[in-house]
């Protein structure tokens, strides 16, 4: 490589953004650095460990399940606040005592300023309503207990 060569990679280097620049032949090893580039970094990654851990022991114990006499308890689909009426000055949509079907609406929760009526997704009747108008609940909360 002359002097010319060099003239002109270096004009090359000026005009593009690069910062660094190394370029190797058989012959010559050249390499060029802008000033306040920084150090060349390197990263190594250390190779993994084989780790044989233990087993964690399993208790041999049966667990007992609990069955609430088909009663369901149907739960938040959203985070949001609960209201069991349409607007302050109307009725419920369900009280206590009330059969509902499928589809039927059993109250709302707001999410971001948006009503959303909650339909229940069984048909039978309301043995418990476990929130309040106004309270916050919490996805996968119970709501309403449906027999």
């Amino acid at each position: 490589m002359d002097l010319s060569e060099l003239k002109g990679i270096i004009s090359l280097m000026q005009k593009s953004d690069l910062s660094d620049l190394e370029i190797e032949t058989q012959d010559l090893k050249l390499r060029l650095g802008r000033p306040g580039s920084g150090a060349i970094v390197t990263q190594t990654i250390a190779p993994p460990v084989n780790q044989i851990s233990q087993a964690p022991q399993i208790n041999e114990k049966p667990v007992k399940e609990t069955v609430e006499d088909d009663e369901s308890n149907f739960k938040s689909p959203m985070v949001g606040t609960f209201y069991r009426k349409p607007s302050p000055d109307d009725a419920a949509f369900v009280q206590v005592g009330d059969q509902v079907n499928k589809g039927d609406v059993l109250c709302i929760i707001e999410a971001m300023k948006v009503m959303n009526e909650i339909q229940s997704d069984v048909s039978g009747e309301v043995v418990d309503i476990r929130a309040q108008d106004g309270d916050s609940v919490e996805y996968g909360q119970p709501l309403f207990k449906i027999k």
